[in-house]
């Protein structure tokens, strides 16, 4: 990344500001010992990184880690650790209040909440570079807070301004010669699938010149294919660095190893067989796996749909369901099935509440015929290990859980006993945000002047928090509530713990260490159940923003940031292939078409069932 003097006052104005913000709620720690997410970002190691789901979950009777910069660090030879008593009795949380109050507990916390509120002239100047350049944002929900942060308030203004334009318009007042605000909003943070419906949106609708991905290589990637298949293949789309953005879960459907395991099921003549991809995969796994076994992708969303669809379309003793490369999330729906069988569901109760053509004994069937790759997972949601189930069951009883359906399943089957009775959820970012959505409302809508304050363990990425915290200032503003706080909790191990000097601490054996959520060493997350940030997400900071925006401005008049901006464009190991003389770029993009025709009409398409029966023949 080319640092530029704009980018280095930048970052030392959000130095100055988070210091004070960190002394100010810490006035026993010195400035040195504060510790802040880093604004230049992390290369890291490590990756990750419907409504149906939780509806049923609920029916069965069940619903960059930031490298951090200190300006004084201390460590000792081995990680510090803290009595066991200490080590994670209370996990750091944000307490979310009426008049948009926010009280971070905890250092985690509040480097997570010291960006929620950016500065005014920051939000002011990037909305303007993307009025006049035309430029669009699209970001995955899993960005870091500070540049979430951003995006969120950008968002907002653009609306507010649309609003009074609009309402000068109404006025009889005429904009011509002044600044047109687009319609359709210029930033969008969304799940990878959303994402590139809203870049194909902001190009349809809103003319942009260009779209800035901030996610991982193979969310740009796909964001691309699907601008191009909407007839948007003109316009380009920049990643926020130069470097590989990598994610573990994705990696793990490239090798020989998952070719192999399709190859092998794909041979087996007495069942029918049917792969079901994550789209958190390359267009290039799609490709490939489509050629040796008809394919169709599947959300976290609505994965619980496609498998109960294909099932009952195609016969759930005969069809084998072949899942992957997620392994949690496809044991994890083994268990939701498992809980439908085990919870005593009548025949009459599945149909109503799960699916019209199934009974017990289809059920028990597709569970038994769901495959699951078994060697593949996605590092952050690894993370959530024993250490942290043991806090959560112990010390947060009255919790609400949440837990992706990609968690290990130890933290997933929490979530699912607690939704036996409406106090979890399990499925998608959005099933999370939206469980926690309804529970905030129903609690603002429940009148009374007694105090209430929801407590919800955050069992996913730790990102998410800057789309939860507006929603719930949202909720609470809209009802006019003073009397009910959310607290988002995040589940942080104690193995991922970092030392930071305390005021008063010295040599002759006065040293003294506190210990705080973070990297120990500064490698990333611990396996052992960390922070849940994902270290390739954190690739993309609100710096690198600027940069590239600046060289899309210096474009016009610079052949050399020509050549350097196409140095982030998405991975392009497909373009000019052909995979047993098909375009592979139109192979890989068949999988993401079934799972639209899939969502449109409610059942798979004629075509892909056509081509599971006739591999089978």
């Amino acid at each position: 990344m080319i640092i530029r003097p704009a980018s280095i006052q930048r970052l030392t104005n959000t130095l100055g500001r988070l210091s004070k913000s960190n002394i100010a709620g810490h006035p026993q720690r010195t400035a040195s010992s504060i510790t802040i997410p880093s604004v230049l970002g992390s290369s890291g190691s490590a990756y990750h990184s419907h409504d149906k789901v939780a509806t049923i979950a609920r029916s069965v009777g069940i619903d960059h880690v930031s490298s951090r910069v200190q300006y004084r660090r201390s460590f000792s030879s081995a990680p510090p650790s803290a009595p066991p008593a200490q080590q994670i009795s209370s996990f750091p949380s944000i307490v979310i209040g009426p008049n948009h109050k926010l009280a971070p507990q905890g250092s985690f916390a509040e480097a997570q909440a010291a960006f929620l509120e950016p500065p005014k002239d920051t939000v002011e100047e990037l909305l303007d570079q993307l009025i006049d350049l035309k430029v669009g944002i699209v970001a995955h929900y899993y960005m870091d807070v500070e540049l979430q942060g951003v995006l969120h308030a950008i968002k907002r203004r653009q609306m507010e301004l649309l609003h009074q334009q609009q309402l000068e318009e109404e006025d009889g007042g005429t904009s011509k010669g002044t600044r047109r605000i687009p319609e359709y909003p210029l930033v969008a943070i969304a799940d990878s699938l959303k994402m590139g419906d809203d870049a194909v949106q902001m190009c349809a609708k809103n003319n942009v010149s260009s779209i800035i991905c901030l996610g991982v290589d193979f969310m740009s990637e796909s964001v691309s294919a699907i601008m191009g298949k909407n007839g948007h293949g003109n316009v380009p789309v920049y990643r926020a660095t130069t470097k590989h953005i990598g994610c573990s879960l994705a990696e793990s459907a490239e090798g020989d190893n998952y070719k192999a395991w399709l190859a092998k099921n794909a041979a087996q003549k007495d069942k029918k067989s049917l792969h079901v991809v994550y789209i958190n995969t390359s267009l290039e796994t799609k490709a490939v796996s489509s050629n040796i076994i008809p394919t169709i992708t599947c959300t976290s969303s609505n994965v619980l749909q496609t498998i109960l669809q294909a099932s009952a379309q195609m016969g759930p003793k005969e069809l084998q369901i072949c899942y992957g490369p997620d392994t949690y999330m496809g044991d994890n729906l083994v268990s939701l099935l498992d809980a439908v069988i085990s919870s005593g569901w009548s025949d009459e109760r599945i149909k109503s509440d799960l699916h019209p053509s199934h009974d017990r004994s289809t059920i028990v069937s597709l569970r038994d015929n769901i495959n699951v790759y078994p060697s593949g997972n996605c590092v952050v949601h690894h993370m959530f290990g024993h250490s942290v189930v043991e806090t959560v069951l112990n010390d947060y009883k009255d919790a609400y859980v949440t837990a992706h359906l990609e968690v290990p399943g130890e933290m997933f089957q929490i979530a699912l006993r607690k939704s036996l009775d409406d106090e979890g959820v399990v499925g998608s970012t959005s099933n999370i945000l939206n469980f926690i959505e309804r529970k905030v409302e129903d609690a603002a809508k429940g009148g009374g002047e007694e105090k209430q304050r929801l407590k919800f363990i955050l069992g996913t990425e730790a990102g998410m928090v800057t789309s939860i915290v507006r929603s719930v200032q949202d909720i609470l503003d809209a009802n006019a509530c003073q009397n009910v706080e959310a607290e988002i909790i995040f589940p942080v191990s104690s193995e991922a713990v970092m030392g930071v000097e305390e005021e008063g601490s010295g040599a002759a054996g006065t040293d003294s260490l506190g210990v705080v959520p973070g990297v120990a060493g500064g490698e990333g997350c611990s396996t052992a159940g960390g922070c849940a940030t994902c270290p390739f997400m954190k690739m993309n900071d609100l710096d690198a923003v600027h940069d590239i925006v600046d060289m899309i401005s210096e474009q016009r008049t610079s052949k050399t940031n020509e050549l350097q901006l196409s140095k982030h464009l998405p991975p392009n190991r497909l373009a000019g292939k052909k995979i047993s003389g098909k375009d592979a770029i139109e192979m890989g993009t068949e999988p993401i078409v079934y799972m639209r025709e899939f969502m449109k009409e409610k059942r798979l398409s004629d075509e892909l069932v056509e081509r599971v029966e006739k591999m089978a023949a």
